[in-house]
């Protein structure tokens, strides 16, 4: 077996610990400032979220005007949203587009490279930050400090190392999808440090709701499209899915933040869905009461409402033991506002994304650890949160931009001394 810390590599200008988009663009800029940068990751090859992510459409960033995308972020402190706004969606898509990776605006305005899938941009990256002269190392999982201050690595042989390195990046993520590398380990790592951070929480996740076993097997997998998701004074227009253990869906990611907050107070939370958000309740009542007698319920809400086959199983769900209310006002009212009791939250490891983490109070200006000098974080691993939609990888490439330029302002009059 080797000895502890057998083998001590020689030392470098910058450690990027991670190799997930943070940690790759805050590598790339450094490199293209002359600075010698490693890489380094615990897993087999870099970018497996990314690439995961990528399989439906690389959903890059969003077109909507900045103020609107910056009101997206769960961001108390102000400082992830000021990082968008020195990095923006345009700047994200020149970036891609410097990578001869051509981006679009799709229908609901969320923006893709023409490619959509994320294997042609990282190809391409990686290209990039081999020129640039960025050493990658993979199976590397980063321990901590030695005494000295060194950052320690262990490679899957077992073999420890100890690397010195002038100023360090921390871009390890969060803990949703950890099979894919984010485990959430560093936190009892710069927990001995004294650097604080919040629990990771799942995030952009489904909900469990105790469906009725019909209409689990009847609409599980169907979409529920163009309604109106509400949750006290929040309220989308988006879609979502019934699944067997509940609901999830863009709707309900947008919302989720809130959903968890309310589930944390409390055993259960109610979710109100507008069926027919286009129309008035008064509309609804006037159609409602032209239903001929004797036509099934069913037939009539989809002709007077084309309201959907899980639209209607939702109404019957709400209705005392699945009957729908027979005066049209009321059943115009449940239209308006079925409610939908969630009683839990799906596990981290089947979130898209994560809250919680580093809290940003422990990073000054430069996103530097205010406990570690010459170490900065950037990413998931930070304690903010945003839907689905091109939110979380612009914060991310933002932060990472945000840290690297910190890294840079940091060494240069250290050098010049």
């Amino acid at each position: 077996m080797n000895d502890p810390l057998q083998d001590i590599a020689a030392p470098t200008a910058i450690a990027v610990i991670g190799a997930g988009p943070a940690g790759l663009f805050a590598a790339e800029r450094l490199a293209a400032a002359g600075l010698s940068v490693a890489v380094y990751e615990r897993m087999p090859s870099v970018g497996r979220k990314l690439l995961m992510a990528g399989r439906g459409g690389l959903n890059l960033t969003h077109s909507e005007p900045l103020e609107v995308f910056l009101s997206r972020y769960d961001d108390p402190s102000g400082r992830i949203r000021e990082a968008v706004r020195r990095f923006p969606p345009d700047a994200l898509r020149a970036w891609a587009e410097a990578l001869g990776q051509e981006t679009f605006v799709g229908s609901s305005g969320r923006i893709f490279p023409r490619a959509m899938k994320a294997s042609p941009l990282l190809r391409r990256w990686l290209s990039r930050l081999s020129e640039l002269g960025v050493r990658i190392h993979t199976r590397h999982r980063w321990l901590g400090w030695s005494p000295d201050g060194a950052l320690r690595f262990r490679t899957d042989e077992g073999a420890e190392l100890a690397v010195a390195a002038e100023a360090t990046l921390l871009a390890v993520g969060g803990a949703s999808w950890p099979r894919l590398g984010s485990d959430g380990g560093w936190l009892p790592v710069l927990s001995e440090r004294g650097v604080s951070a919040r629990p990771l929480v799942a995030s952009n996740v489904g909900f469990n709701v105790a469906w009725s076993e019909p209409f689990r097997q009847r609409h599980a997998g169907a979409p529920l499209k163009s309604a109106l998701f509400r949750l006290g004074d929040a309220a989308i227009r988006s879609e979502a899915v019934i699944t067997a253990y509940g609901i999830e869906g863009s709707a309900i990611y947008a919302l989720s933040s809130r959903l968890r907050q309310a589930l944390e107070k409390a055993s259960s939370a109610t979710l109100e869905i507008d069926l027919r958000p286009g129309l008035a309740p008064e509309q609804i009542t006037e159609r409602l009461a032209r239903i001929r007698r004797g036509e099934s319920r069913s037939n009539a809400l989809r002709k007077a409402l084309h309201l959907s086959p899980v639209a209607i199983g939702l109404l019957r769900e709400a209705g005392e033991n699945g009957a729908l209310p027979d005066h049209p006002a009321a059943l115009a009212r449940l239209i308006k506002a079925v409610p939908v009791r969630l009683t839990g939250i799906q596990p981290i490891d089947r979130a898209i994304s994560s809250a919680g983490g580093l809290t940003l109070g422990e990073l000054d200006e430069h996103f530097m650890l205010k406990a570690l000098p010459g170490t900065f974080a950037a990413g998931e691993m930070l304690d903010w949160d945003a839907p689905t939609g091109g939110y979380l990888l612009q914060a991310t490439f933002a932060t990472a931009t945000a840290a690297s330029d910190g890294i840079i302002a940091w060494l240069k009059p250290r050098r010049h001394a």
